[in-house]
């Protein structure tokens, strides 16, 4: 009997103990595409809706040791990272890319929040830059992480566009600055690049302060269609479309910012809208 072919996604990131970003919401969004999730963990959080209390990393060869385990015998059709916390860490990610000819890779530069707050330090963020961007199919950073790769201040549309070739310069087969931080009608409004094509994404705005894990989820769902077999910017389309109705069924949990709805299917029905009576 022939197996099924299933595809395989592989989450390289942080535990998130609040279930509302990191591994736990790259998994769930794989479940919700039918892709098998896989996961390296880079470093264990204590954290809830209200903020991070406790961080700490994963010795490198345990990174290193995970990534081995799922490639060398699962195998993948697609990975992503998320927070990578250090150099240390970085560095082996990059080098088991090169090493397992990893495909299909999604770089979330997990480096600034999207209030501006730099979560690396200035070693981790050169790491990054050099030896993981380059083997990037596609860096999905946000407005702070841009203007930190790129050098330049991000205001408007134009500087989305200028800071995006900036960054492709640095090795990414594509690049997708993403409008999330931006203020008034730019918010949520993404450019992609790709060398040769300059695409302005737009979706509805979504009214809502539960959107822990948008970035993510986001990464996450681009790596899932990539592993679907789409092309990158059919893969960014979608995936925004998965995220902007998520956002439309955020969880309102906890006392802080809650977490995007993943599995809004089953958020939609009665039984739902009981549980939050």
């Amino acid at each position: 009997m022939t197996k099924p072919k299933i595809r395989v996604a592989l989450t390289i990131a942080g535990s998130d103990s609040g279930g509302g970003a990191g591994i736990q919401a790259d998994l769930r969004t794989f479940a919700f595409h039918c892709v098998h999730g896989t996961s390296a963990i880079t470093c264990v959080t204590a954290q809830n809706t209200l903020g991070v209390t406790r961080v700490d990393a994963l010795p490198a060869a345990a990174v290193i040791a995970q990534i081995q385990a799922v490639v060398e015998d699962i195998g993948i059709q697609a990975a992503k990272t998320g927070m990578l916390l250090n150099q240390e860490i970085i560095t082996a990610v990059a080098q088991q890319v090169r090493k397992l000819e990893i495909q299909n890779l999604v770089v979330d530069p997990v480096m600034v929040s999207r209030t501006g707050a730099q979560l690396i330090d200035d070693a981790a963020v050169v790491s990054l830059r050099e030896s993981l961007i380059p083997l990037a199919t596609v860096v999905t950073p946000n407005k702070y992480e841009a203007q930190l790769l790129s050098g330049l201040e991000i205001h408007n549309i134009d500087d989305m566009r200028a800071a995006a070739g900036q960054i492709y310069q640095l090795g990414a087969k594509a690049v997708l600055v993403k409008g999330g931080g931006m203020a008034g009608n730019l918010r949520g409004v993404d450019v992609w690049f790709d060398g040769q094509h300059w695409e302005t994404l737009t979706t509805m705005q979504v009214d809502t302060d539960n959107t822990h894990g948008t970035g993510c989820t986001l990464a996450a769902a681009i790596a899932a269609h990539l592993a679907l077999g789409d092309n990158t910017l059919t893969a960014v389309r979608r995936a925004k479309e998965y995220v902007t109705t998520a956002l439309q069924y955020a969880l309102d949990i906890g006392n802080g910012q809650g977490p995007v709805g993943h599995f809004f299917p089953l958020l939609a029905v009665d039984g739902y809208s009981r549980g939050q009576n």
